[in-house]
């Protein structure tokens, strides 16, 4: 199903039904993704929870081409939880935009800890942290000098910015 029709399945669902709990197997918003259904999957169920769509059903990347490994469950899971957490963004359910919140100030802090802490997948953003570790614990790896957290923070205590010295 196509991304511009969700809302009126899930609007037709819901009044045909007579506002029945509505759950939905992703939709898949797109078929050229095999290996990826878990990511076309909560791309049209973020969208479809964000339009009253109470239940979405896990889909992993293994799906239509092989039974599913460990793995391939967790990853499902893990973007289907991601997908009903936007979709509780979208309907302004109580405390959801307090998980982002607490998240976006934590990385405004560099508090490595505290995003590790509340990342939906602990396990997964810790070993990437630790499988490549930058030089200084006050950046990310990405950006490294660049990083725009560090410079805020350091524009924020007063201090002085130039990346092209070497000690900044």
């Amino acid at each position: 199903m196509t991304l511009n029709e969700i809302p009126a399945n899930v609007l037709l669902e819901k009044k045909l039904c007579h506002g029945a709990p509505f759950y939905v197997l992703g939709p898949i918003v797109t078929d050229i993704a095999p290996g990826y259904d878990h990511i076309t999957s909560a791309i049209g169920g973020a969208l479809a929870a964000s339009h009253g769509v109470d239940f979405l059903c896990y889909v992993t990347p293994a799906e239509h081409l092989r039974l599913p490994t460990l793995e391939d469950m967790k990853e499902g899971i893990v973007a289907t939880k991601i997908a009903v957490h936007a979709g509780d963004l979208g309907k302004n359910i109580k405390g959801a935009k307090d998980w982002d919140d607490e998240m976006s100030l934590a990385r405004q802090q560099l508090d490595w800890e505290k995003m590790f802490d509340l990342a939906i997948d602990p396990e997964k953003a810790r070993r990437y942290r630790k499988e490549s570790m930058p030089k200084d614990e006050d950046s990310c790896t990405m950006c490294g000098k660049m990083c725009s957290m560090r410079n805020m923070n350091k524009v924020m205590k007063g201090k002085d910015i130039n990346l092209l010295r070497e000690e900044d």
